[in-house]
């Protein structure tokens, strides 16, 4: 669960990741006691959830919900740096500042390292953390008809910001975002309203996280020997894997919230 690939690229946490960490949760904590909870954030210090039973575990786009017995939910989200990992339950937890939450049974632990958010909330109020999102890539109800339609509610927007807007459709992060662009030929610039076939570019969006959701890495390319995995995402100076042009790099986004892009100016338009 965002674990470092064979060729030393450590995956990016976005829709992909969270599915494959809500499974391997659900694989070894659902329908089994919690024989330990440890949180290590000062709101939930105080935390025990010890004694109830794990009853399910899912990904909501970035956002990952591990309900327990009792009507709560943990709420985690990965941000940037976070990763869950899966030891046997007579392991030694690494006493690092890293380590944000513990949650064992008597056959597995599941260790949250550097995790951007956690918390405990009532399972019935789960829409107040996720109800903002739009149709969910990896979800049982994913909906491209309103991915498209909210969009196209945003015509002016650039098609690079749009995208990564998990109010518009909910997984994709910035490698996702690069590699659907390129493929499609489009600049991350180019406003939404400007995008001919936004069906095309979305249900690409799906197919590249469905593809990617239990592998190891990342990979868009059909290569998956290092260095050739990506299309464009951090090959700024390199040659176009089409057509030779030198792809770049520039940051895109309002002030404090940038990110950058990667693209072929000759491929993308």
């Amino acid at each position: 669960m965002n674990p470092a690939s064979p060729g030393g690229a450590r995956r990016v946490p976005e829709g992909d990741v969270v599915w494959l960490a809500a499974k391997r949760l659900r694989e070894a904590l659902a329908g089994r006691v919690l024989t330990r909870s440890d949180f290590r954030v000062p709101r939930f210090a105080t935390t025990d959830l010890t004694g109830r039973s794990v009853t399910e575990s899912l990904s909501r786009g970035k956002h990952l919900l591990l309900r327990v017995e009792g009507g709560l939910t943990v709420h985690t989200h990965l941000r940037m740096d976070g990763s869950w990992r899966i030891r046997p339950a007579t392991d030694r937890v690494p006493a690092s500042h890293r380590v944000r939450l513990t949650l064992a049974n008597d056959a597995w632990q599941a260790v949250g390292y550097q995790l951007g958010v956690v918390e405990v909330i009532r399972s019935a109020e789960e829409e107040q953390v996720t109800g903002h999102l739009g149709p969910d890539l990896l979800g049982p109800g994913w909906d491209p008809a309103e991915a498209v339609r909210r969009l196209r509610a945003v015509g002016e927007r650039p098609i690079g910001e749009a995208l990564l807007d998990q109010r518009n459709l909910a997984g994709v992060g910035n490698f996702f975002l690069t590699e659907m662009l390129f493929l499609r030929g489009i600049s991350p610039w180019r406003s939404v309203g400007q995008v001919e076939d936004l069906n095309a570019l979305v249900e690409l969006g799906r197919r590249l996280l469905d593809a990617n959701k239990t592998r190891i890495d990342q990979v868009t390319t059909g290569d998956r020997a290092p260095g050739r995995r990506a299309w464009a995402y951090g090959r700024a100076g390199q040659p176009c894997r089409r057509c030779g042009t030198r792809i770049r790099r520039a940051e895109q986004g309002a002030t404090g919230e940038e990110r950058v892009r990667f693209w072929c100016p000759a491929c993308q338009s």
